[in-house]
């Protein structure tokens, strides 16, 4: 107790600045501890909660199996024949169209994907030519649609023993209101309540297909081609790829050389960049919107719809263009390198966007340019709504312009912004316009790393050079998922950490 006291007057005793380092290493120094937090406190809860689900299932069936009647047991191998008997139309015919869906999709083509799906396939494509002089095309498996059908069938069959269970337990729940004399719910009812009390389902319905077909099932995908050779030496229809699996994440993680090349020691170098490149991009852009804000709200400041105007236009020029024309300018014979010699200011071209050091400086320094307006905007709203009390507070307590800006701007900024700020860090980490359209990623790296990587390359760039110029789909498929933990487990811990979580109530 005696410690914590002593510690809280320590802190009290401290500047402004030692106070912002302290909070800024404290924020990191407890992440490891969130980590820890997440290994023994989340995933156990997480797997309690499966087992209880389970626990849940089993012993709806099991009362069904044993205490349900003639009705409720045929609901097992019929779908909808309990509601049907029950004269509950629109539950049965649900119910029912969807087991006979199923029984067609596997009868058809779903029994023969999900039967290959363990080899990929064993014929392969071959040429031959026939009595006339023709070379004659015979088709063989194709392990691209074997993998994505057979995917899509085990996903069908989880779904199915879904809606049998939810059968069954209908069926049952229908039974147990029969028995106690209860008012069973008629079509018109179910419409009703779909319409009423469970309008959120039938809102949420058509996103969540939606997401679930482009978002959840892509990334399925793409987690089990990170398990196979599928590259252009193993291109479908032509050829055949098979499943390798952990050979992908032990090229990528392991620092071992393939050829000469390294991926781990090019994807260890990268992720840094990466991280480094989306912590200044982000935090850069944003003190400095918030600063630019500031000035031009500041009382006495003329023409300040003039200033806003001028910066809101900077954001209506396509950003591609912007960053196409400053890659012209800043190259060794662009427009900026021959003032500067012609005035006799440098001798030589300044590499700008050939020198490595130089250039990850270089797009730091035109992201600033192209993102300050952004921030502004966003700014300009939030500052105007913080009280003017607050200011007036602050100066009759003696605090000046810098303090009240760590004091009282800062913070309410911080809180009200903390999800645009995550959203802009996971968008930098995925910056792949202003790098690939600024450098391209070059200048090259030197021997021993992929030979595709670039200095300023980040991840999603390397990842496209990896899609469109080796055509490894396995390795970029392990680099996705590794992309994807991260930004994942970075937006999680943040938003855990932030003001707008930890003391949500300060600011209600």
């Amino acid at each position: 107790m005696t410690q914590t006291v002593v510690s809280e007057l320590d802190y009290l005793k401290m500047t402004a600045w030692q106070k912002f380092c302290y909070k800024f290493v404290s924020f990191f120094k407890g992440i490891p501890l969130l980590f820890l937090n997440f290994f023994k406190v989340t995933i156990p809860n997480a797997a309690k909660k499966v087992g209880l689900g389970f626990k849940n299932f089993g012993l709806t069936i099991y009362s069904a199996a044993r205490y349900g009647d003639w009705k409720t047991r045929m609901s097992f191998l019929v779908f909808g024949f309990s509601q049907f008997a029950r004269k509950q139309w629109l539950r049965g015919l649900l119910f029912l169209a969807i087991e006979v869906v199923f029984i067609l999709y596997m009868s058809l083509f779903g029994w023969q994907y999900l039967g290959m799906l363990g080899t990929l396939g064993t014929k392969e494509t071959y040429y031959y030519e026939n009595a006339m002089g023709f070379e004659v095309r015979v088709a063989g498996d194709n392990s691209l649609l074997i993998l994505l059908y057979g995917l899509l069938t085990i996903i069908f069959i989880l779904a199915i023993v879904y809606a049998w269970y939810h059968s069954i337990k209908s069926a049952y729940n229908t039974q147990q209101y029969e028995e106690a004399r209860q008012r069973l719910a008629t079509a018109k009812d179910d419409v009703k309540s779909f319409a009423d009390e469970q309008y959120h389902k039938t809102l949420l319905a058509v996103p969540l297909l939606g997401l679930t077909v482009f978002t959840i099932l892509p990334i399925i995908f793409m987690i089990f081609v990170a398990f196979t050779n599928y590259d252009k030496a193993h291109y479908p229809d032509e050829k055949l790829f098979t499943w390798i699996g952990f050979d992908n994440f032990s090229s990528v993680l392991g620092g071992g050389l393939s050829n000469g090349v390294s991926f781990g020691l090019t994807f260890g170098k990268l992720l840094l960049w990466t991280v480094v490149w989306a912590f200044f991009a982000t935090f850069t852009n944003y003190i400095l919107g918030i600063i630019v804000a500031l000035l031009i709200n500041k009382k006495g400041i003329r023409l300040k719809k003039l200033w806003r105007t001028v910066l809101v236009m900077t954001i209506a020029v396509p950003q591609f263009i912007s960053l196409l024309l400053m890659s012209q300018m800043l190259s060794d014979t662009g427009v900026i390198n021959n003032i500067l010699q012609s005035w006799h200011i440098t001798n030589k071209a300044i590499p700008f966007l050939s020198n490595g050091k130089l250039a990850k400086v270089t797009v730091i320094l035109v992201n600033i340019w192209v993102g300050i307006p952004y921030t502004m905007l966003i700014s300009t709203g939030i500052l105007m709504n913080i009280p003017e009390d607050l200011y007036e507070s602050a100066r009759i307590d003696g605090a000046g312009p810098v303090k009240a800006f760590f004091k009282i701007t800062l913070p309410y900024m911080l809180h009200v912004t903390a999800p645009y700020l995550i959203t802009q860090f996971i968008g930098n980490l995925n910056n792949f316009n202003i790098i690939y359209l600024l450098t391209g990623g070059n200048p090259s790296l030197p021997m021993g790393y992929a030979p595709t990587a670039g200095e300023t390359d980040l991840l999603i760039t390397w990842l496209y050079k990896i899609i469109f110029q080796e055509q490894s789909y396995g390795l970029a498929s392990v680099i996705s998922i590794l992309m994807f933990v991260l930004t994942a487990v970075v937006s999680l811990i943040v938003y855990n950490r932030s003001s707008a979580v930890k003391n949500e109530e300060d600011f209600m």
